[in-house]
């Protein structure tokens, strides 16, 4: 039985006592409080029970015999030391933060010396992705850089994100984000961008397809490592990480600011509705046109509704064959180029 033990005295260990243990005391009791071992026979071991306890003690005038000791007085004993365990083990937890942090700081080092090798390195599964992105993310202090397709995100993943990327502008680093134009019809994207924004962080749409990227301090980049997205590759070869750097810039630059504003800017309606169009008239299914551009079904069929009624016309044959009719006169051939919004 394992026993906690203070300055020699037994102390109440991490299991309760057991039956058998607890009769033999109170046979001991009885007894007198007074009793000889070999008289207990097979129950040596409830006695040694009854020691480790600290309910009975060794009798200094017979050492073969045991003497029982009050529990009430047992009881303020180690109320004593487990107040004095608990007070170290709170110092213990206090400390604890610091020294993993400097071990941190050591591994870190370590990982910089392979960043000369070139490395990238593939991590599978979504909670293992997640956890390593929250982790290069809990140390960013200088810039994180987010290209996001995709519609809006869950509630839960927005909360979640809000109280890593305030750390990074509560350590005075820059946080800048581009999602797709659709990423403006979700509610919890828009709380994300409200609170961001407000604190300092830069967010823009853009019109056009792009791949998911994030790259931390300039140090460290992740992409996809699959196409079913279970695979993530942590890129730190930092040739690499530059020409990322720099396609994430050009697309920056192309993008529309993104403000905590349900009023979709006419120019973002436009190209949204350009890209609904163009995959229409390649007779692409609605269900992979609103995947593709991260918009539910729902919202898809109202701006096709809208589309109609800006037209004036019933079926969608009617409207391909409208922004025909206007991309024409407008001297381009592309039914997508056609005003929309």
């Amino acid at each position: 039985m394992h026993a906690i033990r203070d300055s020699g005295q037994g102390g109440l260990g991490s299991a309760p006592l057991s039956p058998a243990a607890h009769e033999v005391y109170l046979s001991i009791v009885r007894s007198g409080g007074r009793a000889n071992t070999a008289a207990y026979g097979t129950l040596q071991k409830e006695i040694q029970e009854l020691l480790d306890f600290g309910l009975l003690i060794h009798d200094t005038d017979d050492q073969s015999g045991v003497v029982a000791v009050d529990p009430r007085a047992l009881s303020v004993s180690l109320s004593t030391a487990w107040q004095r365990e608990a007070a170290q083990l709170l110092d213990r937890s206090a400390t604890l933060t610091a020294e993993l942090r400097e071990l941190g700081n050591a591994f870190s080092e370590l990982s910089g010396q392979s960043e000369a090798s070139g490395k990238i390195e593939y991590v599978s599964g979504k909670d293992r992705i997640n956890e390593r992105l929250a982790t290069l993310v809990d140390s960013c202090s200088q810039e994180l850089l987010t290209a996001q397709p995709g519609g809006g995100r869950t509630a839960d993943t927005v909360r979640a994100a809000i109280n890593q990327d305030l750390q990074v502008l509560h350590r005075g680093g820059i946080t800048r984000s581009i999602y797709q134009p659709s990423a403006r019809y979700s509610s919890p994207t828009l709380e994300y961008v409200e609170t961001m924004t407000s604190a300092g962080s830069e967010i823009r749409t853009l019109g056009e397809p792009f791949s998911i990227m994030i790259i931390i301090d300039r140090k460290v980049a992740v992409i996809p490592g699959s196409k079913d997205m279970t695979q993530a590759a942590f890129i730190k070869d930092q040739a690499v990480i530059d020409y990322l750097v720099n396609s994430f810039e050009s697309l920056w630059e192309r993008a529309i600011p993104f403000h905590a504003s349900r009023e979709v800017p006419p120019q973002v309606l436009s190209s949204l509705r350009r890209q609904i169009i163009r995959s229409m008239a390649q007779g692409v299914g609605h269900r992979v046109i609103a995947r593709n551009l991260g918009l539910s079904e729902r919202t898809l069929a109202r701006h096709i509704a809208e589309m109609r009624e800006e037209y004036g016309v019933d079926t969608l044959f009617q409207l391909g064959w409208k922004l025909s009719e206007e991309a024409a006169r407008a001297g381009s051939g592309d039914p997508s180029e056609g005003h929309l919004g």
